[in-house]
């Protein structure tokens, strides 16, 4: 006979597999290429804009939708959107087609942002295992990168087959997905009496007003801007630099494979993030992480010499010594009614703040043709003076903010 726990215990179990079949995202290496030769590169970056404004749109109503409704719902229609947008730009052709299924692939983002770790630590409070929050998310987090590299050199390598092959071999990730969900279980929890959503909104507005909340989601916001700038500019940059070579035919094969490479070494910083975190406290390694982030941007703003296309394989490292850490600080101090919905919140703002920096972009980029270097470094210096700008502001503020959890800070082993 199944016990109370044994569902909990299913949700803990499968988070890892969720993350690992979510992030199979074999278009990752390839998709501005395959866009940018379809479209051109101004169009090619609003589609990423579509992307991020269909995600912006319905974060919050999803973080509500799974505060109200559930968390395995949410999950399981995330996955069903995520199928519907990868076969959209499997099957489409054209900016129209294509904005679809950006925009599909958005909602399922946006339904799952959030939803994920609440589910996860909902179910580790529940079994009394609250503490180990970070151990989990890191855990998870390595599953989720093993994925993106696995699928980032294959689907390069598809790419050099068929342009549009790697959007097919992800809806096929993204059916799995939706199996999966299906065994998740929702964690029982007090139900919100009915009318009080108004008591809801006024401990969403509480949580802003704790120093160390508001100073984790100012970072947060912008980190996630500072993450997908390599993500949206290093493609053009490899394949400019690979065109001084003589090598251009080789980018989708090259992007592929450094996206695979920059996937392991962020596993790899994920086996020593614990040990980092303890030694220079969660407001230095995060900090740190943050720093790394802008000084990437700079590198490449720099120069367009192929060798610089090494400093990519960095790009998910700060993410590595980062994300869990934020996750397992403010988890414990959100309700479970309104938990999805900040954390929806947060990546709202997140994904509003770099769409609106993308649009701006999009002004400095071909209208046809290819993104020069001249025209990505004059974005990337304005993202590295910003960055420095909000770098010095909130290391002057982590320690007012109290970001350390004194009370809650364990030795390794």
């Amino acid at each position: 006979m199944q016990t109370a726990s044994q569902p909990l215990a299913r949700n803990i179990a499968l988070y890892p597999w969720f993350k690992f079949l979510q992030n199979l995202n074999f278009w990752q290496a390839v998709w501005f290429l395959y866009f940018q030769s379809q479209v051109g590169a101004a169009e090619a970056i609003l589609l990423y804009v579509v992307y991020d404004i269909a995600t912006t749109a319905l974060e919050v109503p999803s973080g509500y939708f799974s505060d109200r409704l559930g968390r395995r719902m949410t999950l399981i229609l995330s996955a069903l959107f995520g199928l519907g947008g990868a076969l959209c730009l499997y099957l489409g052709g054209g900016f129209a087609a294509f904005a679809a299924g950006q925009a599909l692939l958005g909602a399922g983002m946006a339904f799952s942002s959030g939803t994920d770790s609440a589910l996860l630590y909902e179910s580790l409070a529940r079994e009394g295992r609250g503490e180990e929050t970070d151990a989990e998310e890191l855990r998870a987090w390595r599953f989720n990168f093993v994925a993106l590299a696995l699928s980032a050199v294959t689907g390069g390598a598809m790419a050099t087959y068929a342009p549009a092959l790697p959007f097919a071999a992800t809806a096929l990730a993204f059916a799995g997905l939706v199996w999966l969900s299906l065994g998740f279980t929702d964690v029982s929890g007090e139900d919100t009496p009915e009318g009080e959503e108004l008591l809801n909104a006024g401990a969403l507005r509480a949580a802003f007003r704790e120093p160390v909340l508001l100073w984790l989601f100012v970072l947060s916001v912008i980190m996630y801007g500072y993450s997908h700038i390599p993500f949206v500019f290093g493609q053009p940059f490899i394949e400019q630099a690979l065109s001084r070579l003589g090598l251009a035919a080789q980018a989708p094969l090259v992007s592929g494979a450094v996206s695979s490479l920059m996937m392991v070494l962020s596993v790899i910083a994920s086996l020593y993030a614990m040990r980092l975190r303890l030694w220079a406290g969660l407001p230095g390694i995060l900090l740190f992480a943050f720093f790394m982030q802008i000084a990437l941007a700079a590198v490449l703003a720099s120069t367009d010499s192929a060798l610089v296309i090494a400093f990519l394989l960095l790009r998910m490292v700060p993410s590595s010594l980062s994300r869990p850490f934020i996750l397992a600080r403010i988890q414990p101090l959100l309700r479970d009614e309104m938990r999805a919905t900040y954390l929806s919140l947060q990546s709202f703002c997140g994904r509003l703040f770099f769409a609106a920096t993308l649009w701006l972009a999009a002004g400095q980029a071909s209208e046809v043709g290819k993104m020069s270097h001249a025209e990505m470094s004059v974005i990337l210096w304005a993202y590295v003076g910003f960055g420095a700008l909000v770098l010095l502001g909130l290391a002057v503020f982590a320690r007012r903010a109290k970001v350390e959890d004194r009370t809650a800070q364990r030795t390794e082993g």
